[in-house]
């Protein structure tokens, strides 16, 4: 990658996307820079998949900021929910839902449902486009299995971190160490996989 093209726009205003991948793409010595600091607003997300919605974001924060682009589009996925609230999970308990909202939402949504029933998975998409008008992508994928606590319980991560339990670990994401979390989330899994891509096809 060449100087000119090493700073890259983060199609998100989301503070801890950001600081997840920007640590996450260091090694590439990128400048990853969200579209919020550059007063870039996001797009509708009317798509129905996530890679659908992350193209979408990229090309849009590619076009305002003349950048290259990297976009994430992910969310939950609960078995017993049909996939709920998939592509809307920042949007599960309304438009401008919090985080507390959501996941108030879905712990009434499933109920006193027992522990085997509440399968679940992040699911992770990475986008990076070089131009917004890109004509081949490199599009890099993470899923992360678990379940659906209880209640919430953890002060780290963001998102429904505080009720996705990993029983292998006996905690939630909330609970893990950032380090930890860094290494085995579905987005670490996308940004390995986005790396690998990347140095492929020295993007």
């Amino acid at each position: 990658m060449s100087e000119a093209t090493r700073r890259v726009v983060l199609a998100s205003g989301n503070a801890g996307k950001l600081r997840e991948l920007r640590t996450a793409l260091a090694p590439l010595g990128l400048e990853l820079v969200s579209q919020a600091e550059l007063g870039i607003g996001s797009p509708p997300e009317p798509a129905p998949t996530f890679v659908e919605n992350a193209l979408l974001k990229a090309r849009h924060a590619a076009l305002a900021s003349g950048l290259p682009a990297i976009a994430d589009d992910s969310g939950l996925e609960v078995d017993a929910l049909a996939g709920a609230p998939g592509v809307r999970s920042a949007r599960y308990a309304g438009e401008s839902a919090g985080d507390g909202a959501n996941i108030a939402r879905l712990l009434a949504e499933l109920g006193d449902r027992p522990p085997a029933a509440r399968g679940a998975r992040f699911h992770c998409v990475l986008v990076y486009l070089r131009h917004a008008q890109d004509p081949t992508p490199i599009i890099a994928s993470g899923q992360w299995s678990g379940q659906i606590a209880t209640k919430a319980a953890g002060e780290a991560g963001f998102g429904y971190d505080p009720v996705f339990l990993l029983p292998d670990r006996n905690c939630t994401a909330a609970q893990l160490p950032p380090a930890e979390k860094a290494a085995m989330s579905h987005r670490a899994i996308a940004v390995r996989a986005l790396l690998e891509a990347l140095a492929r096809q020295g993007a």
